[in-house]
């Protein structure tokens, strides 16, 4: 199951991304967010869904059966909750969540990954561990540095992510790098750049899978 974060349509339907909705660990939290942008203005939702069907292109040729949790990047939503539940029902040997960051600390790039910390059920310990450490050292084997600014060695544990939280299968988020830092923001916004990103995601999906 690939979640490309955030939406399309997120910006022009506020009152409906802000509603509350189950996050997990007895919290709320709003059903989605906007996301954020480079500079020049290239979105983060459009980065997110570009660089996904490029990911399940490549794992379906090597004979994945690939599920998104949104089937464009013109709509609203879906909320984490939901979101997390379309990977439940699915009985999808891994969920990977794809996002880019968007902070404005001087000097801030490189990527991380996280998975749900402390792990709520089985499948949120030693499997989301696996499956984020193959991402994060795919991602590093491809030429991406990790985070200068947030977690150790590309890996961030979080309790505060509703899909990690309410997943019941091996879950992990890549923030794929920071859109306000110029040079990966060059690289998100071009098509060359977005293919390395979804190389890097789907060696360490395959690595996971054992294929």
């Amino acid at each position: 199951m690939l979640d490309p974060g955030h939406n399309g349509g997120n910006a022009s339907h506020p009152a409906e991304i802000n509603k509350q909705v189950p996050a997990g660990r007895g919290e709320t939290k709003p059903c989605n967010t906007t996301g954020t942008s480079t500079r020049a203005g290239y979105t983060e939702h459009a980065f997110n869904w570009d660089v996904a069907q490029r990911v399940g292109a490549a794992l379906a040729a090597r004979g994945v059966v690939v599920q998104y949790t949104r089937d464009s990047d013109a709509g609203v939503g879906p909320c984490v909750d939901k979101r997390a539940a379309r990977g439940n029902e699915s009985d999808a040997a891994a969920v990977v969540s794809i996002h880019a960051d968007g902070s404005d600390s001087a000097g801030a790039r490189g990527f991380h990954v996280s998975y749900s910390n402390p792990s709520l059920n089985a499948a949120q310990g030693g499997p989301s561990i696996d499956l984020a450490g193959d991402l994060r050292d795919a991602l590093r084997s491809g030429g991406f540095p990790p985070s200068t600014y947030l977690g150790a060695n590309g890996i961030y544990p979080r309790a505060d992510l509703a899909g990690l939280n309410l997943s019941n299968r091996p879950a992990a988020l890549v923030e794929c790098g920071n859109m306000r830092n110029p040079a990966e923001a060059a690289a998100m916004s071009s098509a060359p750049g977005r293919q390395q990103y979804a190389d890097a995601i789907t060696a360490g999906i395959l690595r996971y899978l054992g294929l």
